[in-house]
């Protein structure tokens, strides 16, 4: 499917299965850099992402490695080796998704991932995000900075893609319309969840919901800089 390429350039935090809103930037723009280069900063979109369980609105952090502590680079983060992690978040994706209309058709290529993850983070981070393109039949432009630059000469976003207690919008996005989620029937539609809620719950309805939330650039209150 073809976008309408109208915003410019973007610079995007690293991510591990990153919400619609990435996606939204990621597939509107001319072009998108992922930072690889900053100081690894932790309880972030990361390493960690959020999606809708019986219970509600979860988080699910990966553990990872830092080998030179508090200096390491983005890039240079390892994924913890230990294969707890990977199952308990494989079977809470299948517990909370099971039961929506695409999980079947998309879970062996998640689970593949997960199960059998690269050493490095980025690099899983980056094989999630390829497949999510895949499946959305999309190829955004994405490339990894070449160095670290404070004031980044693209639309910066490293900072703006929020992961706090609740997932929530940057100010470059007012809305998210609400879809069926699993839980509808007991939970308030939650917006910008993980990308794989959409997929799951939407299929290859998702490319249009995406291209239909086009981000504008003009209601970032002070690009370049963290809100």
């Amino acid at each position: 499917m073809n976008f309408t390429k109208s915003i410019p350039p973007v610079i995007l935090p690293a991510a591990c299965l990153p919400n619609i809103e990435y996606f939204c930037w990621l597939f509107h723009a001319k072009e998108s850099q992922v930072e690889i280069h900053e100081t690894y900063p932790k309880q972030t979109c990361r390493n960690r992402y959020a999606i809708l369980t019986s219970t509600g609105f979860r988080y699910l952090t990966v553990p990872v490695v830092k080998p030179d502590g508090n200096h390491t680079l983005t890039k240079d983060v390892l994924l913890d080796s230990s294969p707890l992690w990977k199952r308990i978040h494989w079977r809470t994706l299948e517990s909370a998704y099971n039961k929506s209309p695409y999980f079947q058709y998309y879970s062996g290529e998640f689970s593949e991932i997960i199960l059998n993850p690269p050493d490095l983070l980025l690099e899983f981070n980056l094989q999630l995000i390829r497949l999510c393109c895949n499946l959305l039949k999309f190829n955004p432009i994405i490339r990894m900075t070449e160095l670290f630059e404070k004031e980044a000469s693209y639309i910066d976003m490293r900072h703006k893609i929020l992961d706090k207690k609740k997932p929530e919008y940057s100010t470059g996005i007012s809305k998210l319309d609400p879809y069926i989620q699993v839980f509808s029937d007991r939970h308030p539609f939650i917006p910008n969840l993980s990308i794989v809620d959409l997929l799951f719950n939407l299929g290859p309805e998702s490319v249009t919901y995406i291209e239909k939330h086009r981000p504008d650039p003009e209601m970032l209150i002070t690009p370049g800089t963290p809100p």
